[in-house]
């Protein structure tokens, strides 16, 4: 653990470095806590360049925590469409429906209670607490912990829980050690995200080098410590692609499903196996990873059948929709390869907005 002196050092350091090299992102010319927090979930498990655009379209849809309350759930799905993990978006109107009957719409200042709305742990906790209150409060996420494991010699699994407390532990003493409690938790952050990459860090363009002790014994290709490797499972699902004149019909995924309340062509894996007839090969396949899954979608032209219930979709209505990114990914290549779907989809139909 490191001592004052030496967490005043660090802080310094990453302070100084942080005011001349942290990126213009949009979320940054903000202190409300609102753009924060959405910024936050959904830069969880993705891309800063990836989310850019899709905060920009949030916020001018949704600007505020009344109006995302009030959003229908399949408007609110249909702006997350193509980030992924779903329930992210799930627990953000929930928990704005919550501010709004508890707290009049006003984001709490407390971080216990904010610990305790929908989807938000203790990270989330922490980087809205200190950017939008100004609050001591620690970060510890992928970037955090690669920084942390790297610089102080932390060569166990960052997962377990002693490691976990650990670095949490540094952490809050690194947040307490300044009162710039913002700019040192975004400096932690955007020095993994820019620097202290995975494999091949800059080090050399980094503010803390000097005091980095895996560099100094030639370790940074062994720590942070991996753990177990993923185990994937492999899923192959039939798809059936009906048509009635310029329509094609889709249904909606079932509650307590991965990516439940998006829409999808029908298929074997929420409703019946249908008899194709003349079946041979499959008219497209496509391959799609999602979580631990590794999936194989086989689509088959086949007639109406009464055990199918859905929606007739056109073109207008496929953009509309929130579409799961396996079927939109299915839809798009069909539409490329089989002339029956070029007078329904163009490139603005597809496209996700």
């Amino acid at each position: 653990m490191p001592d004052n002196r030496k967490a005043r050092r660090l802080t310094s350091k990453l302070l100084e470095w942080y005011e001349k090299n942290a990126r213009d992102l949009p979320w940054r010319n903000t202190l409300h806590p609102y753009g924060i927090w959405i910024s936050e979930i959904m830069l969880q498990q993705t891309q800063v360049a990836t989310v850019i655009p899709y905060w920009k379209r949030w916020m001018q849809t949704l600007p505020t925590i009344q109006k995302l309350s009030r959003a229908k759930p399949e408007r609110v799905l249909k702006l997350w469409e193509g980030l992924g993990y779903y329930s992210r978006a799930r627990n953000i109107q929930l928990a704005a429906k919550q501010i709004v009957t508890e707290y009049q719409g006003v984001f709490p200042e407390n971080p216990a209670v904010i610990r305790k709305l929908p989807g938000i742990g203790p990270y989330t906790t922490g980087a809205i607490s200190s950017i939008a209150f100004g609050l001591p409060e620690p970060i510890v996420d992928g970037n955090v912990t690669r920084i942390l494991t790297r610089i102080f010699g932390i060569d166990k699994n960052p997962k377990d829980k002693d490691t976990q407390i650990k670095l949490w532990s540094l952490a809050k003493t690194l947040v307490c050690s300044t009162e710039d409690c913002s700019s040192l938790n975004q400096s932690l952050m955007e020095l993994g995200a820019t620097v202290c990459h995975v494999r091949q860090p800059e080090c050399h363009n980094c503010p803390v080098m000097r005091s980095c002790t895996t560099k100094r014994k030639n370790m940074i290709h062994l720590i942070p410590a991996k753990g177990k490797p993923t185990r994937y499972e492999e899923k192959e699902i039939e798809v059936y692609v009906l048509f009635r004149g310029r329509n094609l019909l889709l249904q909606k995924r079932p509650d307590g499903l991965i990516n439940a309340g998006f829409w999808e062509l029908p298929n074997n894996e929420t409703g019946p196996k249908l008899k194709i007839a003349n079946k041979k090969e499959p008219i497209i396949k496509i391959r799609h990873s999602i979580t631990k899954y590794r999936i194989l979608l086989k689509a088959y032209s086949t007639n109406y059948n009464k055990k199918i219930e859905g929606k007739w979709c056109n073109g207008t209505d496929i953009r509309k929709l929130p579409i799961s990114a396996s079927h939109r990914k299915l839809i798009t290549a069909l539409s490329k390869q089989h002339k029956d779907f070029t007078q329904i989809f163009t490139p603005s139909t597809l496209k996700v907005r």
